[in-house]
């Protein structure tokens, strides 16, 4: 499959070593250009790219940048896409740590990836927010090991999340249905299944713990 990275941070960089050893044909871009890149190309075999390229003919886009950032990224990012083209959002809205306040997050109640979607003006289904990005390389396991770690994944393109299922079922998870994209505020930060590490039936409960008001510490 042809897989767009766009952000080679801690969670980028790790999913292209993962994707491209299990023969993924991975472009990967940060904000620096891809001459900034070469380690991890020469590690990987991923194609560094420009930003404004690495969308194209993929079959699933990462989008893993800081949140503030989202609204820099390139004008039809994914123009250059596959039809049907699954968007994966892995961001957090930090804004005491990182991010500034955004005020549709906090006054329109928007969710982390509901804003994160309007801007790139394509859905998305959010994944891999709450992973420990070193759990990506250290804790595959085979399907129906005990040991096992499940996501949560949300969207409200089934298609799309069926195919980051798939995806994500091949790097050695398991994954639980989160809901749509206005039901991911239960897998922000500081809720119960953010960070968890835990199967199947352990991130159902956390994410019916959650609560929706957002906490002290993640608001500007």
């Amino acid at each position: 499959m042809k897989i767009g990275i766009i952000g080679a941070g801690n969670i980028g960089g790790n999913l292209t070593r993962r994707l491209t050893a299990l023969g993924h044909d991975v472009s990967v871009a940060n904000s620096r250009g891809p001459e900034t890149l070469k380690e991890l190309a020469e590690e990987t075999g991923a194609t560094p790219v420009r930003a404004e390229d690495a969308a194209g003919g993929a079959e699933i886009v990462v989008v893993t940048v800081p949140l503030k950032v989202v609204p820099d990224l390139p004008a039809g990012l994914l123009d250059g896409a596959a039809e049907g083209v699954a968007v994966i959002d892995t961001g957090n809205y930090y804004p005491q740590q990182r991010d500034g306040r955004i005020a549709a997050i906090e006054d329109e109640g928007l969710t982390e990836s509901r804003w994160t979607e309007r801007h790139l003006g394509h859905p998305v289904i959010k994944a891999f927010n709450g992973t420990y990005a070193q759990d990506i390389l250290d804790r595959p396991r085979p399907a129906g090991d005990p040991e096992r770690m499940a996501l949560p994944v949300a969207g409200d393109d089934e298609a799309a999340k069926a195919k980051v299922c798939a995806l994500i079922d091949e790097l050695g998870f398991d994954t639980v249905d989160a809901g749509g994209i206005d039901d991911s505020w239960r897998q922000q930060p500081d809720t119960p299944v953010y960070g968890l590490r835990a199967g199947a039936q352990g991130v159902k409960e956390a994410l019916a713990q959650a609560s929706p008001e957002r906490p002290a510490g993640f608001r500007g």
